[in-house]
């Protein structure tokens, strides 16, 4: 895409020539050496005006219209026009240049804010090494294809999202997670484009298209959150459409019953009153600096590997009083490892274990990968490649395992729910059996089972005690797990509620009766039969940077990195944001109040009303673009 810049000197050099001549006019006008014509000067004055009401008068004339009519602008516009009319030339050009000059810094503003984030098109990479039999080839990465071979040299850009054939290598992932501590990539694992490399020549295979790639997902989500208002950013512009007229009423009102009613009083006194009524009463500085906040509440997040699709969005993080989670993946890390193998009936370990990934190696799911992992890529090769091996009619049962036909019998892996399902004969301990464990099954026979490991993320512990800090009421965790493995964690983790082996339409509805029960509640998870649960979550989490498309899909907050922490940051900037929203609002209505009162009762200049409109304004910006910069713990 084409770099934005920011015009600064094509917006500031029209109001510097409008106060060049403003001064020139105000010299002639109070030293007259050559006796010029009262008209001459009124004419430097006016054409100041024009010059620095310009583009205020064309969007006037753009919106005439009674729905649109009613801006800022308008007001401006009445209230100078009412400064020239009862002869204060200076005061009416001194609005608009400062009026305008606020809105340039207003511009700067929310440019600063995209900038921030359009950053992230800096690791956009737009070349892409393409391994061929005739050399390499260097190929915009639109141009790549799924199943292509890339080499990428140390310093340049993953391109594309893939998996890693070498042995391993360092990355800086900083652009997608905020976190600059590289990150080891070793043979078999996920390559993200907008990773960095750090270390070693790196050979990969391009799993993804460049549209569907980490990077551009993250440029299009950031992009699109900025039409996904938030609540107060609806009101203020709500606001401002009925607020507008209701203003050039009051102004009328005061610039004409005055004058009527009271015999001291001039009709020029009280229309200048209104002017000043009117300069005070602009409510840009409000309608800019609450999306102005939010944006900067994104960009800030967006930095911290924490994506958030749309700015109404944050104000319900901000609220969240309950987290609910998924269990695999979520709080432990999903890498499963083999930590026992006990084969019953007469089978060897060997034979046992053969007969396993044969029906695994037709499974996604990780702790099939693990059983894989465990058995070996080569070996797996030779297994399958045998004719008593064949496996037909697979099937995937979701909570329970896999099945499938092999030479004529119904072969089975999974819990204990598809021993029963099945009716496999077993002794009744097996069922009793703590951990995650995968029973097999030949028909009706029971064969033995695996039991498979997983560990706990490092900083989930410390996660939940901070989310408890922050005022989360209640943490609760969904999963298709064992009870006994559910329990254990929940109990170490000191959860408040837990349940267990559940179907992916259970823990919709034992997700709905959380909510139920709750006001604003979260839901974090990773897989595919998350993505139901997250979407009906008040704010939905997906692990993004490892997470089923299917997650990151149907999530309100997208987290780059495994780590539950990035949550409680995401809490803590939505936070930070309604609270500096909330800042202006009340500076912005107090001090106009305050001014608008001043200003009626004729105890208000012009110069004072110039403060109450753009130096609000100004200070509305510069406390909004606070969040660009916060950190959160």
């Amino acid at each position: 895409p084409e770099k934005e810049t920011f015009e600064f000197k094509k917006k500031i050099l029209p109001l510097l020539l409008s106060l060049i001549l403003v001064i020139f006019g105000v010299i002639l006008e109070n030293f007259n050496p050559y006796n010029l014509s009262i008209w001459l000067i009124y004419g430097i004055f006016g054409m100041s005006y024009l010059i620095s009401s310009y583009q205020v008068i064309r969007s006037v004339l753009r919106n005439l219209h009674p729905k649109t009519i009613f801006d800022e602008n308008f007001l401006m516009l009445i209230a100078t026009i009412g400064g020239i009319l009862t002869n204060n030339f200076l005061e009416a050009i001194a609005v608009m240049i400062f009026y305008k000059m606020g809105q340039i810094v207003e511009d700067y503003g929310v440019f600063k804010s995209k900038k921030s984030i359009m950053a992230l098109l800096e690791k956009q990479p737009s070349i892409a090494n393409l391994k061929t039999p005739e050399g390499i080839k260097q190929l915009h990465p639109t141009e790549i294809h799924i199943g292509d071979i890339l080499l990428v040299k140390i310093g340049e850009n993953i391109p594309l999202d893939g998996t890693m054939l070498i042995p391993y290598s360092m990355c800086n992932t900083s652009a997608l997670t905020g976190e600059s501590t590289p990150r080891r990539i070793s043979k078999g694992d996920t390559l993200l484009a907008g990773m960095i490399n750090t270390s070693h020549l790196i050979e990969y295979r391009v799993t993804k298209t460049y549209e569907n790639s980490a990077i551009a997902r993250i440029l299009d989500l950031v992009q699109n959150a900025e039409s996904n208002k938030s609540v107060s950013e609806k009101f203020t512009r709500k606001f401002a459409r009925y607020y507008t007229p209701i203003v050039l009423m009051f102004a009328f009102l005061l610039a004409v019953i005055p004058p009527l009613v009271i015999s001291s009083a001039t009709f020029g006194e009280w229309l200048y009153r209104a002017m000043i009524f009117l300069v005070i009463s602009c409510p840009c500085a409000l309608v800019i600096s609450v999306p102005l906040t939010y944006f900067g509440g994104i960009g800030g997040a967006s930095r911290h590997g924490i994506l958030i699709k749309g700015t109404q969005h944050l104000e319900t993080l901000a609220a969240l009083d309950t987290m609910v989670f998924d269990k695999t993946g979520t709080i432990t890390k999903g890498n499963f490892m083999v930590s026992k193998i006990v084969p019953l009936d007469g089978f060897l370990s060997e034979e046992f274990l053969d007969l396993v990934v044969s029906i695994e190696a037709y499974s996604n799911h990780p702790i099939a990968k693990s059983i894989i992992d465990y058995y070996g890529e080569d070996k797996l090769a030779k297994i399958l490649s045998k004719s008593n091996y064949k496996i037909e009619n697979f099937r995937e049962l979701p909570a329970m395992g896999i099945v499938a036909t092999l030479d004529g019998k119904q072969l089975i892996a999974g819990n204990d729910k598809i021993l029963h399902e099945y009716a496999v004969l077993h002794h009744h301990d097996y069922c009793k059996l703590e951990g995650t464990i995968v029973h097999v099954g030949l028909d009706t026979k029971y064969l033995g089972y695996l039991e498979i490991s997983d560990e706990i993320k490092e900083d989930s512990n410390t996660a939940f005690e901070r989310l408890r800090n922050l005022g989360i009421t209640k943490l609760a965790i969904l999963s298709g797990d064992e009870e006994s493995i559910v329990k254990t964690l929940a109990q170490d983790m000191k959860i408040d509620e837990y349940y267990a082996g559940l179907m992916p339409e259970e823990k919709v509805q034992r997700f709905e009766q959380i909510k139920g029960e709750n006001v604003h509640v979260g839901y974090a998870g990773d897989g595919i039969n998350d993505s139901p649960v997250i979407a009906r979550a008040d704010v939905g989490f997906a692990m993004g940077g490892f997470g089923s498309d299917a997650a990151i899909e149907a999530a309100d907050v997208v987290l780059m990195t495994d780590s539950i922490s990035k949550i409680v940051q995401a809490i803590q900037i939505a936070r930070q944001t309604r609270k500096i929203n909330w800042q202006n609002i009340g500076l912005i209505f107090l001090v106009k109040f305050a001014f608008l009162t001043l200003g009626a009762m004729g105890m208000m200049s012009m110069w004072g009303a110039v403060f109450a409109d753009v130096g609000m304004a100004l200070i509305a910006i510069l406390n909004s673009r606070r969040m660009l910069n916060y950190q959160p713990k």
